[in-house]
């Protein structure tokens, strides 16, 4: 038996909830092209932003910890992974369609600069006087404008919904700016799976590579609610944190707080009466959240991660190198345009000179950047 597109479609509509987005309504790509024969237009999308050189570079881009820190911890690749599986989980369960959300959560990060936040924030500074930076802004200029892997069109050509759900991401640490994106609406109920799997993702994992670390101890968690209730729930007494007990603990919270959004979630669809994708978005809140209980919670570890880890000296040093090797890089590149790489150069005719340079930089892995800065300023490097 081989399933056509035609009879993907068809399954993707019987299991789908009346609020789920159809591949088959999709409002389209900006060039016009054919649908393939076995893939339904998300499927595809979702393997186009796999296949694509931003995707791979994830791997050595920070979560926290910057690749020098070691091998074990999350990269931005390993998290946005995580991301699409929980977020999987979660569209299944609600009746969403599981392929929108997969390639929103596989595409939300590709805009993230090297160095994490903290190599965003100073982009952000050094671009305050040239249009600035936000990663979510680049995302969508990844898949629009910067990858060049089609003769026919720059960027991927990805549908709409999966542009739009790119976005309107947003988390507690990421404002959307919808533009062109009928920013009157809300996002459809993908993108607000794919907003909530990414907050309960870091908050989820950071404290596991936190304590993983060393930089977080178990008895500084005493008295965090959670924590108590997902030690009290696997009988852990508090004796040495071992690996296994650490992955029993982390695999537990996560399904609390995955089962918590669902439930929360359906109930909030079932208050509004949502029938259809147009009424969703449409809302005056968003459906995708927590209970009141969990975000309390939630908001009492998130808390204590930005106390005890965000701002942990370690952290905090890794940080500062990161936006000292950043802006040095930048300097170097806005004094001399010359030791830019040529395609680089070129670009400058067609984008703003700074825009250029903010493009390269933001592409750039952590180790890379590492690599350019020394080129650059060690006078026994090769050039």
């Amino acid at each position: 038996m081989i399933l056509s597109r035609q009879d993907l479609d068809e399954l993707e509509d019987r299991s789908l909830a009346p609020y789920g987005v159809r591949s088959r309504d999709s409002k389209g790509r900006a060039y016009p092209e054919e649908e393939r024969a076995y893939r339904t237009a998300f499927q595809r999308d979702r393997d186009r932003i796999l296949h694509t050189t931003a995707f791979r570079r994830l791997e050595h881009k920070t979560q926290v910890f910057i690749v020098t820190e070691g091998d074990y911890y999350r990269t931005r690749l390993t998290h946005t992974l995580e991301v699409a599986q929980i977020g999987r989980t979660i569209a299944r369960a609600l009746g969403a369609n599981e392929d929108l959300v997969e390639a929103i959560c596989l595409s939300h990060d590709l805009g993230h600069p090297p160095f994490g936040h903290a190599g965003e924030s100073i982009l952000s500074r050094l671009m305050s006087e040239h249009g600035g930076f936000d990663h979510n802004k680049q995302s969508l200029r990844i898949v629009t404008k910067l990858e060049k892997r089609y003769p026919e069109f720059p960027g991927l050509n990805l549908t709409w919904e999966v542009r739009e759900g790119i976005v309107k991401h947003e988390t507690e640490y990421d404002i959307s700016d919808a533009g062109d994106y009928d920013p009157e609406k809300r996002g459809h109920l993908e993108a607000q799976i794919a907003n909530g799997a990414d907050e309960l993702a870091y908050t989820a994992h950071d404290l596991d590579d936190g304590l993983r670390s060393g930089m977080i101890q178990t008895q500084q968690l005493d008295g965090i609610t959670l924590w108590d209730e997902v030690t009290q729930s696997v009988g852990w007494k508090g004796f040495e944190l071992n690996d296994l007990s650490r992955h029993q603990l982390i695999r537990r919270l996560i399904g609390l707080e995955v089962t918590d959004l669902i439930q929360s979630t359906s109930s909030k669809l079932k208050h509004h009466q949502v029938n259809s994708v147009e009424s969703l978005q449409l809302l005056d809140e968003n459906v995708v959240t927590f209970s009141e209980s969990m975000t309390r919670k939630n908001r009492q570890l998130k808390d204590f991660l930005y106390a005890n880890l965000y701002r942990h000296p370690r952290v905090v040093r890794m940080q500062i190198k990161a936006e000292k090797t950043l802006s040095d890089i930048f300097s170097a590149y806005e004094k001399t345009p010359q030791i830019l790489p040529l395609e680089v150069q070129q670009r400058s005719d067609e984008v703003d000179f700074h825009r250029s340079i903010c493009d390269y930089l933001a592409g750039m892995t952590d180790r890379f950047a590492l690599l350019e800065h020394s080129r650059l300023f060690d006078p026994q490097m090769r050039p």
